[in-house]
């Protein structure tokens, strides 16, 4: 038993390792800034995906975009952002580059509004000063994904 949980743990070990070096060897999207709220915006293609996911980490918040499908979801792109803070005020405009956008808010309770193809969806989130918030915005498969 001990045997298998050491391999188990050699094998999560390398995975993380070669996860790293998959982001680390493939270049993020430039930082953006709108304000004072820098992002980032992209995930087209594997790598890249792969690479923001890992960033997110350190990142107060991630909305990631995708369309249903009966199988599986699919990654949306050129999503209409906006994001507002608890007073109405729009510290975010933007559109995606990709089905991920990173953002850098500080703590509180937002509105974020996103549009695609003509249909808008809008989450009411809070970000944390000590977690990171992802958010998942699900089109129904009615809605063109927006990736050719």
């Amino acid at each position: 038993m001990k045997s298998v949980m050491h391999r188990a743990a050699i094998a999560g070990a390398l995975g993380l390792a070669a996860a790293g070096s998959v982001s680390a060897s493939v270049s993020l999207p430039p930082v953006q800034n709108t304000g004072q709220v820098a992002y980032l915006s992209g995930g087209i293609g594997q790598d890249e995906a792969a690479a923001l996911q890992a960033e997110s980490r350190r990142w107060p918040l991630t909305l990631e975009f995708a369309v249903a499908n009966k199988h599986r979801s699919e990654f949306a792109a050129d999503v209409a952002v906006s994001v507002r803070d608890a007073k109405g005020r729009e510290v975010l405009n933007t559109t995606s580059d990709g089905p991920f956008l990173l953002a850098k808010l500080k703590p509180g309770s937002y509105t974020v509004e996103a549009s695609l193809a003509g249909k808008t969806m809008q989450r009411r989130i809070v970000v944390s000063a000590q977690h990171p918030n992802r958010v998942l915005l699900l089109w129904p498969s009615t809605v063109d994904r927006g990736i050719s």
